[in-house]
C-alpha cells in the first residue's frame, strides 16, 4: 500500500492559497458515524484554518454513503453557488458482495458529479478492510483523510467551468 505507515495530513499552509472567499459544501454520511464524524470534523477543520467563514461551509448529512451523489446534487444547488463540494463517506468490507457494489456505484456517481457539474466533487469517502483502518484514516496513525479532501477542495477552487 503506497500509504503504509504514512501521514499524508500534514500540509505547509503558507504554500496554499486562502479559503476566505469561497464557499464550500461538505455532504456527510451518517453510517459508519464514528469514522466519518472524524473525516468531517478534520475537513471543516481545515477549511477554517486555510481562511473559510463558518458560514461560507454548509453541511448536509445523508443516511449513507449511497446518498452522498444525490446530497452532492443538492449541494450544487446551493445558492450563491458552492465552490467546491466535499462528500464524506465510509465504507468497510463486509462478508457479502454489497461492498464491491457500493463502493463502485459511489465513485462512479461522484466522478459523473465531476462531470455534469459546474464545481469540483471532492471523494473522502473511505473503502477499508476493517473498521481499524477507517480508524487510522481518520485522525489516527495514517492522518485523516478529511483534511486531505479539505486541501484538495481549496486547491480547486475557482476552478469552475462557467
Amino acid at each position: 500500500m503506497a500509504t503504509a505507515n504514512t501521514n499524508l495530513s500534514q500540509y505547509d499552509k503558507s504554500r496554499l492559497p486562502s479559503a476566505f472567499s469561497f464557499k464550500y459544501a461538505i455532504v456527510k454520511a451518517q453510517w459508519n458515524e464514528q469514522i466519518t464524524n472524524g473525516l468531517y470534523k478534520g475537513a471543516y477543520d481545515t477549511l477554517i484554518d486555510l481562511g473559510a467563514l463558518p458560514s461560507s461551509i454548509h453541511t448536509i448529512e445523508v443516511p449513507g454513503s449511497m446518498e452522498l451523489i444525490y446530497g452532492c446534487r443538492q449541494a450544487a444547488a446551493i445558492r450563491p453557488a458552492v465552490d467546491a463540494i466535499i462528500a464524506i463517506g465510509c465504507l468497510i468490507k463486509g462478508e457479502t458482495m454489497h461492498f464491491e457494489f457500493v463502493s463502485m456505484a459511489v465513485y462512479h456517481g461522484l466522478s459523473q458529479l465531476n462531470l455534469s457539474l459546474t464545481m469540483p466533487v471532492i471523494a473522502c469517502v473511505l473503502t477499508d478492510h476493517n473498521l481499524e483502518q477507517s480508524i487510522a484514516r481518520s485522525g489516527g496513525v495514517h492522518g485523516n483523510k478529511g483534511v486531505e479532501a479539505a486541501v484538495t477542495a481549496v486547491l480547486m477552487s475557482g476552478r469552475r467551468v462557467i
